[in-house]
C-alpha cells in the first residue's frame, strides 16, 4: 500500500508503455512540449470532461471526469467517462434505486493501434475503480476520434498483471529519479518531446566505438 504523497499519475502508464525515457523527462523531470497530436488529444478530453454535462440517459448514468485512485497500485488520476448501467448484479448508487454495472471509457484522438498502451491505461483506470467501489469490471470501452466509435475492450488477467508490473517499475524509476537513455526508434518522429530528448544522438557511435571498429577491421 502507497501513502498519498507517493502516487504518481495514473495517465503516466501509457507514456511509459510507449517510451520510458519520454515519461521519466515528463514526470519525472517535468520537461514536456507540445505538438498537433498533443493538441488535438487535449481538446478531445476536454470535451470528455465537461463535467457541466452530467448525463442520465434511461438506465445509463454518465460521469464525466471522475477522480480515481489506488493505495495498491499507488496511482490517481481521472476516468474520461465511466458509465453506470442498471443491471442484475453491480454496485448500489446513493439516492438511485436498483444496482448498477460499472463501465468505464477512455477517449482518443486517433485510430486503434498496433501496441496496447491505450488498454493499459484504461484497464489501470478500472482497478482503479475496482478498488474505489469494491466491485468487479471485466470490460471497457476506448473510444477514438479519428473512428467516432468506440471499441470494447477485456480486463484479462495478463493485461492487469502488466498493468501492476509497470507501475512497479515506475515508482522503481521515481523513487530512484532515474531518467534511462535513448533508444531510437521511428515512433521518436512523433513524440513531441524530441527536440529535447534529441533521440537522433543515440543513433550515433561513440569515438571509442568507432575506434574499437577499426581496429577490429584492421
Amino acid at each position: 500500500m502507497y501513502e498519498e504523497d507517493d502516487f504518481l499519475q495514473l495517465s503516466g502508464i501509457q507514456h511509459f508503455a510507449f517510451c520510458r525515457r519520454q515519461w521519466a523527462l515528463a514526470y519525472i523531470e517535468l520537461q514536456w512540449a507540445e505538438n498537433v497530436r498533443t493538441v488535438e488529444g487535449k481538446l478531445l478530453h476536454e470535451k470528455a470532461h465537461d463535467i457541466t454535462s452530467r448525463e442520465k440517459r434511461g438506465d445509463v448514468l454518465i460521469s464525466r471526469a471522475m477522480p480515481v485512485s489506488s493505495r495498491r497500485l499507488g496511482v490517481s488520476g481521472e476516468c474520461d467517462v465511466v458509465e453506470f448501467h442498471r443491471a442484475e448484479e453491480g454496485i448500489s448508487l446513493h439516492g438511485y434505486d436498483g444496482v448498477f454495472q460499472v463501465i468505464p471509457i477512455e477517449y482518443k484522438r486517433g485510430k486503434p493501434k498496433a501496441e496496447h498502451v491505450d488498454l493499459l491505461q484504461l484497464t489501470a483506470q478500472a482497478m482503479c475503480l475496482e478498488e474505489m467501489l469494491c466491485c468487479e469490471i471485466p470490460f471497457g470501452y476506448l473510444y477514438y476520434g479519428e473512428i467516432r466509435r468506440r471499441e470494447r475492450v477485456d480486463f484479462s488477467a495478463d493485461i492487469r498483471k502488466e498493468v501492476e508490473e509497470m507501475f512497479r517499475e515506475m515508482h522503481s524509476y521515481f523513487d530512484r529519479r532515474y531518467t534511462p537513455r535513448v533508444k531510437w526508434s521511428k515512433s521518436c518522429n512523433a513524440c513531441s518531446l524530441k527536440d529535447i530528448c534529441l533521440p537522433v544522438l543515440g543513433k550515433k557511435k561513440s569515438v571509442k566505438g568507432y575506434v574499437d571498429a577499426h581496429l577490429q577491421e584492421e
